[in-house]
């Protein structure tokens, strides 16, 4: 079973990565704990709320309580099944801001400013949304990730552009291209009615070259002798074994994952590791550290018309829903409802948005849970550059004991005074004309919620995680105690050990995560080759030329 390239991990980073060795005709051994992706509750966009609520698909992960958010303890979803949490996630693609990649080269990620990366962007594109007005010359044309749009059929998706519009922001055509402030059409990870994971764009061509292989096994730790990674110890039919490596092992096991693995090789903060009776290998305090994540609330309305999703959300609704889907490819199902979206700026002096938007055509939570009002729609919103950070540290040195997860949300103040004008902006936004007709009233937070006390309670109870963690391995400079990763994605200490998913982010990008942490196995991949990297892009995003002085 030995390989040149040991992978740790089949989601979307690792499988990105999977493919391009493969590719380039290297031998590739790809260890992944979960399972198979098929069947509908993953393959259906539309069914995205089960996947990540199934003990199968997903790993189970939960915060410690949170102390700022009344001692509540937060589901963090991570993918257990080929395709990572690329299989349980809800498909929206957003590249990030250009100013977020170009934040990472300053703090240390060299080669990584949006120029670096927007290639590898490119790369990785299969763009459907040129009929739609997008940003046909910052997009990809034939790569394996198909990027498509939704139909927007329902005209709640546009009616919320248009309040965004009569509100006085801006729109977008294309918020993954030149300009990504403002209200506009949402982009997904979906193809000819399914979900187009990292395991579907990826990982089975990299298996069909030939060069590949998937293996079912639990890692425990990496093995390193005199300095040098040489292979992973795992799992496999109850019997523990050691896989080697010819040539490196690269850990792409998720934010949460990943850390853990490096602290139980002996990889992170010496006297943390000393805890837990693991020999120190490497002293690197990072490891675990600078965790961030999206929060977010739902701000949900009941609605005027019954044209919202609520009338197939019962037991025969869904039935109908599942059988077109089955038999055509197409229908409800075939979308995942996110069709519109926005990204704004909350206050003047922000020089790029900092507060996104998703909007959904029913009043529901990700648990499948819907209001009890009936018919409703809703938006996620929250703020994207939370100055909180948490860690992750081992629990205990049993491989499959999972870590402690402290994000300490809300722990920052900006926190209270950033999420208090996404619920008033909010509120602004729907008022306008071309939503208002369709609000019957506020379901939550309510109409009663108004001072900062009474919004910051509802935050404390109602605030859920988004599902982006990231930066637990933060790339930097060697000479910087806290990075773990240089910018060739090298853990730093450990010779022929290199990390490639979103642990590497120094800090989180704009929006969902799925497509920067592809982009990081992509752009790994060239690191590991020894190639060139992909010729930078000469491109300037759009900035509002009003910022310093305008919200809007």
């Amino acid at each position: 079973m030995d390989a040149e390239y040991l992978i740790v991990g089949a989601g979307s980073g690792g499988s990105a990565l999977a493919y391009r060795l493969a590719l380039a005709g290297r031998r590739v051994l790809v260890i992944e704990h979960g399972g198979s992706d098929a069947g509908p509750f993953i393959q259906m966009p539309g069914a995205l709320s089960y996947p990540m609520n199934m003990p199968v698909y997903d790993w189970g992960f939960r915060s410690e309580p949170e102390p700022a958010l009344g001692g509540r303890s937060l589901a963090t979803p991570r993918g257990k099944v080929i395709g990572g949490s690329s299989s349980i996630n809800g498909m929206v693609y957003v590249r990030g801001h250009a100013r977020d990649f170009d934040t990472w080269a300053e703090m240390g990620a060299d080669g990584w400013s949006y120029a670096d990366v927007l290639p590898y962007f490119r790369r990785m594109e299969h763009w459907h949304g040129a009929g739609d007005g997008g940003d046909a010359d910052w997009r990809g044309k034939d790569g394996p990730l198909h990027v498509t749009r939704g139909p927007r059929s329902n005209p709640l998706f546009r009616d919320f552009i248009e309040a965004g519009r009569q509100a006085g922001y801006e729109t977008t055509a294309d918020y993954n291209g030149e300009k990504q402030e403002g209200f506009g059409p949402m982009e997904a990870t979906i193809w000819q009615g399914r979900r187009w994971s990292a395991a579907n764009a990826y990982l089975r061509p990299a298996l069909k070259t030939g060069n590949c292989r998937l293996i079912r096994a639990l890692a425990r730790r990496v093995v390193i002798e005199d300095g040098r990674a040489v292979g992973v110890e795992v799992e496999r039919r109850g019997r523990i074994e050691t896989l080697r490596a010819g040539a490196e092992v690269i850990l792409s096991a998720s934010s949460i994952n990943t850390p853990k693995l490096l602290m139980l090789s002996g990889i992170g903060p010496a006297a943390h590791l000393a805890e837990h009776g693991v020999t120190v290998v490497a002293d690197r305090p990072g490891v675990g550290a600078n965790l961030q994540d999206h929060l977010e609330i739902y701000m949900q309305y009941a609605a005027t018309h019954p044209i919202t999703l609520f009338r197939y959300w019962n037991l025969w609704g869904k039935a109908m829903v599942g059988a077109q889907w089955l038999a055509t490819g197409g229908g409800l199902g075939a979308s995942n409802q996110f069709e519109s979206c926005a990204f704004i700026r909350s206050a003047p002096g922000i020089d790029y948005p900092d507060i996104q938007y998703h909007f959904l055509p029913i009043a529901v939570r990700y648990d499948g849970r819907a209001a009890a009002e009936g018919h409703g729609f809703q938006v996620h919103v929250g703020p994207m550059r939370s100055k909180s950070r948490g860690t992750v540290t081992l629990r205990s040195a049993d491989p499959k004991a999972p870590p402690s997860i402290r994000f300490n949300y809300m722990s920052h103040p900006d926190d209270w005074a950033e999420f208090r004008r996404c619920v008033r902006l909010t509120r602004e936004i729907f008022a306008q004309p071309a939503m208002a007709g369709h609000v019957r009233h506020e379901i939550q937070p309510g109409a009663a919620v108004e001072t900062d006390e009474q919004i910051d309670a509802f935050i404390r109870d109602h605030a859920e995680s988004a599902y982006h963690p990231c930066g637990t391995a933060r790339m930097g400079r060697a000479g910087d105690r806290m990075a773990v990763v240089d910018p060739e994605c090298r853990v730093i200490g450990v010779e022929a050990l290199r990390v490639a998913d979103s642990s590497i982010f120094p800090q989180v990008t704009n929006g969902n995560l799925n497509a920067p942490s592809i982009m990081v196995g992509e752009k790994a991949a060239d690191h590991i080759l020894g190639r060139g990297m992909l010729a930078p892009a000469n491109v300037q995003p759009w900035i509002n030329p009003n910022w310093q002085v305008a919200q809007r």
